[in-house]
């Protein structure tokens, strides 16, 4: 089942790559006390991940950050290691490149994507959401290919 406006987010660990290699971080860590705008796209250095979505929010960190979000994260089913080269490689400074490398988050908010026949195997749909202090405000899930619902511009609309 989906996740929706008005539930909790899962408790699991995830992997960001630190000073020292890869850390975890549990979602309790990312979400409890905080405002956070969670982006997650299918796999980092993609076409439409790289050009698009992880673009738009990387020019936009500071007004979502100035709206009153503590932290913008960019979820994939990907390891720590591909997500921190990937967050260089866009200069995602601001924003917390976040591995869901076994997909448990991914799986946990039901929002997996079958990407076998690319052979990707499972990957995480593409979405945007808002957290409040653990609690889903906001979820907005692209229904096709493309970077519209869940871009960094419909995002700022709703802050």
């Amino acid at each position: 089942m989906t996740i929706a406006v008005g539930d909790k987010i899962p408790e699991c660990t995830m992997m960001v790559m630190g000073d020292g290699g890869p850390q975890g971080v549990t979602s309790a860590d990312l979400f409890e006390g905080k405002k956070v705008l969670l982006f997650a796209v299918p796999g980092a250095f993609t076409p439409g991940c790289s050009m698009t979505h992880l673009p738009g929010y990387v020019a936009n960190a500071d007004k979502i950050k100035a709206a009153g979000v503590d932290s913008i994260v960019c979820l994939s089913v990907n390891d720590a290691f591909v997500m921190g080269a990937w967050g260089q490689a866009q200069n995602a400074e601001e924003i917390i490149m976040l591995a869901d490398g076994n997909g448990e988050f991914t799986h946990q908010v039901g929002l997996e994507l079958d990407g076998s026949g690319f052979g990707l195997g499972t990957r995480s749909q593409r979405y945007a959401m808002l957290v409040d202090n653990g609690t889903v405000t906001h979820l907005n899930v692209e229904e096709g290919p493309g970077v519209d619902v869940s871009s960094a511009e419909t995002m700022m609309a709703l802050l």
